[in-house]
């Protein structure tokens, strides 16, 4: 066989190497395109967002305050002790009072020395001043005057109340309306809007609750008390009640159908 006549065969077998290879690649493309031609894309869901407040009022049931016995004696041994029979006299006036010792919650105690500043002259120790306090809570708002009106006579001048709180006793169930009435309150809303597009509502996406003011609130009635009561002649301290509204604000997401 020539020289030229083995160019030509080798020329012929190249031709069908290509002819196959590009074949192939044809082939293995035509997939690849019928994958990405899958036709556009499904649109998502369409969504309405709205939110609602509800309010829910009670009448305060309860009270607490805070209670203080803080008195200064020559030693500290004597401030100590006195401090414990003004704190024991004041807990047995609240039993009078429908008061239970379970209900009062020591918060603090504190002991220091009182110093006397002369002029020209270095500071020289008074006594030692004692102070014990401690956190009331009175189930029944009915006696709640008396109750504080009695532990300011049992404690006398060694007696401070102050911070009085009006409370409502189940405030769960009342914040329970609130959140029911804020739910129904944005549900109308919505349903009013999803109509007026012509459109209705479907599943609650998400629901949220994004501001809250809860119960109770303070009170500034009484304020702190301070000075000599005579026992038999201080009145009960007049507590009214009036309403307190606790309120709860959500946002829900609904489907449109």
């Amino acid at each position: 066989m020539s020289v030229r006549s083995l160019l030509l065969t080798g020329l012929v077998v190249l031709a069908l190497a290509v002819a196959y290879l590009l074949g192939g690649s044809a082939g293995s493309g035509t997939p690849a395109q019928a994958a990405d031609d899958t036709g556009p894309t499904q649109p998502e869901h369409r969504v309405l967002t709205m939110t609602g407040t509800g309010d829910a009022t009670a009448v305060p049931d309860q009270l607490s305050f805070g209670l203080t016995v803080s008195l200064t004696r020559p030693d500290l041994d004597t401030a100590l002790a006195d401090a414990n029979a003004a704190t024991e006299r004041v807990l047995r006036a609240l039993a009078g009072h429908g008061v239970d010792r379970r209900d009062v919650q020591t918060t603090g105690l504190s002991m220091h020395a009182v110093y006397d500043y002369p002029p020209y002259e270095p500071p020289t120790i008074r006594g030692y001043q004692v102070s014990q306090r401690a956190s009331v809570h009175v189930d029944e708002l009915a006696d709640g005057g008396a109750a504080v009106s009695a532990a300011v006579a049992a404690g006398g001048d060694d007696v401070r109340i102050g911070n009085i709180r009006l409370l409502v006793g189940d405030s769960d169930a009342v914040m329970k309306q609130a959140r029911d009435a804020a739910v129904a309150e944005a549900q109308a809303k919505a349903q009013q809007y999803a109509e007026a597009s012509g459109q209705s509502l479907g599943d609650v996406v998400t629901l949220r609750e994004v501001r809250t003011k809860p119960l109770p609130t303070a009170t500034d009635e009484v304020g702190r008390m301070r000075g000599t009561f005579d026992a038999a002649a201080l009145p009960s301290v007049p507590i009214r009640a009036g309403k307190e509204k606790g309120s709860v604000t959500v946002k829900v997401v609904w489907e449109l159908r």
